[in-house]
């Protein structure tokens, strides 16, 4: 009898218990949800999910998954720099032997050029990540794209050329590309368009630097420089700029390149 009474006085406690697990685990889950839509309603992770998307997208449809993940920012230092690659440039604070590349995209052309074009040069530095890490990787000096990124660029479906034209030069020092039609970044590309892929954040300094209707500069725009026989000097890879006479011989000290007038 008082085993069957312990037995029944058990159910009945665990029948009060489980409404409150219950409850809890509702609560606890719906907290959750409202911090993952709390999350993804964050310009921050609007403005860079898209490009991590992309990266991994294109990681496997154009490089087999073999490129390890990078950190992808958002740099807006020169208006002519699209986007550009510095391998090993993060460090951990707690492993001091672990590093990671990044990938810099200016989102001061998001707006003017289409989502192909601008996804064309996150795959453009995806290939300088790729000289860096494969075994047969034979990565360019600094600011340079040699005949292996060229071919490899092509081999995804992006044709180099110096002056944005079709018969541009192949490699060299400065370069862009022409997305190949049916080529297999095209394909790609397409691909990731068909399930609603959208960047939608994009930099307002030109509209911020614009003259306002009463007449005063905008307070958002760059300083211009100081009136003088004065050079603008920029860095190749990165874009970083400097004034100065012109006879100055100026290396960029974050890539280690000679600054060009």
């Amino acid at each position: 009898m008082t085993r069957k009474f312990n037995e029944i006085a058990l159910a009945h406690k665990l029948s009060e218990i489980e409404p409150e697990i219950s409850a809890d685990v509702v609560h606890t889950t719906n907290d959750q949800a409202q911090r993952d839509q709390s999350a993804s309603a964050h310009p921050t992770v609007q403005a860079y999910g898209p490009l991590i998307v992309a990266y991994d997208h294109f990681n496997r449809e154009l490089f087999g998954g073999m490129l390890p993940a990078c950190i992808i920012t958002l740099q807006r230092n020169a208006e002519r720099v699209l986007g550009y690659f510095h391998g090993d440039r993060f460090g951990h604070r707690e492993r001091s032997n672990l590093t990671v590349d990044e990938i810099a995209m200016n989102p001061r052309h998001f707006r003017r050029r289409s989502i192909e074009e601008t996804l064309s040069t996150l795959a453009h530095e995806m290939v300088h990540l790729r000289q860096h890490h494969d075994p047969e990787g034979k990565p360019s000096r600094v600011g340079y794209h040699n005949k292996q990124w060229s071919q490899w660029m092509q081999d995804i479906g992006l044709r180099p050329t110096h002056d944005g034209t079709p018969e541009g030069r192949l490699h060299g020092q400065r370069m862009t590309h022409i997305i190949v039609a049916g080529g297999a970044f095209d394909i790609a590309c397409r691909k990731l368009l068909s399930d609603q892929f959208r960047i939608a954040w994009y930099d307002r300094l030109t509209e911020m630097s614009r003259v306002s209707e009463g007449g005063a500069e905008n307070p958002g725009s760059l300083p211009a420089p100081s009136a003088g026989k004065r050079t603008k000097f920029t860095c190749p890879q990165c874009g970083s700029n400097a004034w100065g006479k012109p006879s100055l011989n100026l290396i960029c000290g974050d890539c280690r390149v000679k600054y060009e007038a």
